[in-house]
């Protein structure tokens, strides 16, 4: 097993040289605006996971997804040619879910500002339960702390 401090470097290294050649372009016309968000390196080293998202419709995330699929071989190609490691690890594409989770997120938001204000208006002409200074203080007249009380047996 490597050192997970080189396994993290070589992550690193394979998302800068994927980004690089997805941004110099490929010769096919299904990929989108694909974006690199994260690599992530097994222990030994021999497999590689890329995560990416995709800016567009979800015909566009298939074709993107296809064309990734495709055109694994010659990443794989490129990033043993710029790596130095004894063996490429093989690369896996892997659709990101982070706009979904975001737009869940934000969803998640909304509802919350929306219950803010319903409390907020509900609470707007209220008072308290009780008196407004509910606490007990030393000039109270009745107070019972002067009363002597019997011991128990």
């Amino acid at each position: 097993m490597a050192d997970p401090q080189r396994a993290r470097k070589m992550a690193d290294r394979i998302k800068e040289v994927v980004a690089r050649r997805l941004d110099k372009g490929l010769r096919d016309p299904r990929l989108g605006f694909v974006t690199i968000t994260d690599v992530r390196v097994t222990g030994d080293l021999q497999h590689a996971s890329v995560f990416y998202t995709v800016y567009g419709s979800e015909q566009e995330r298939a074709d993107s997804a296809a064309a990734l699929k495709a055109a694994t071989g010659m990443l794989r190609s490129e990033v043993g040619k710029n790596i130095t490691a004894r063996l490429t690890p093989s690369l896996e594409f892997i659709a990101d879910a982070l706009p979904e989770t975001s737009a869940h997120m934000e969803d998640l938001l909304v509802q919350a500002q929306q219950r803010d204000a319903q409390v907020r208006a509900a609470s707007a002409g209220a008072q308290y339960a009780g008196d407004a200074d509910p606490y007990k203080h030393d000039d109270d007249e009745g107070d019972d702390d002067d009363v002597e009380r019997e011991p128990r047996a």
